[in-house]
């Protein structure tokens, strides 16, 4: 415990005296940390490369989460970069398979386009599974966690505050070192 205070004191003359010949001698105040400084965005990448004729849905869903909260930003993986997210379309009903918080792949099902459902509202649900959140059903039109409980006419693809403020906690957003439990497996919808 004495050879770290020592050498922690040893460190921090050190770095005032780096300091000081830096700047020609003259003490500089360095600006104070804010305290309640938001932190950064997470920023989880999707690979919407396989979702086919939903491409313009996968992305609008995604800037519609970019839009709603702070602590996550959704961005299209770079080419050769692994995503966090993979997202394909085939011929079943849309689905989340969420692996941990962020990270899963999402189904942007046919069937459920077929039957009539909105495509941006389906991309943003299944978004909203990989950032955490549980089907709410059955729900109204207004909580896009409702899925296809708010039926065929129900295009909203907007989280409403209650689905926001979750993701936001979700990812650190006012609640620093909090991370909830991952939800793996299959949600269907």
């Amino acid at each position: 415990m004495h050879v770290r205070t020592l050498t922690g004191g040893l460190a921090a003359a050190c770095l005032v005296s780096l300091s000081l010949s830096l700047t020609g001698g003259q003490a500089v105040a360095a600006a104070p940390q804010a305290v309640n400084a938001p932190l950064a965005a997470r920023v989880l990448t999707y690979d919407a490369a396989g979702s086919a004729e939903f491409r313009s849905a996968v992305d609008r869903g995604a800037a519609i989460w970019n839009e709603s909260v702070d602590a996550v930003e959704l961005r299209p993986a770079a080419a050769g970069q692994r995503a966090n997210i993979r997202v394909l379309a085939d011929n079943g009903w849309p689905r989340a398979l969420p692996t941990t918080l962020g990270n899963g792949t999402v189904y942007i099902g046919r069937q459920a386009v077929d039957q009539g459902y909105n495509t941006i509202r389906i991309s943003a649900h299944e978004l909203g599974h990989i950032l955490g959140l549980p089907d709410r059903k059955p729900g109204p039109c207004s909580s896009l966690m409702s899925g296809s409980t708010a039926g065929t006419a129900c295009t909203n693809p907007y989280p409403n505050t209650a689905e926001k403020t979750e993701v936001e906690g979700n990812f650190g957003g006012g609640l620093a070192g909090r991370a909830p439990a991952a939800r793996a497996g299959v949600i269907v919808d």
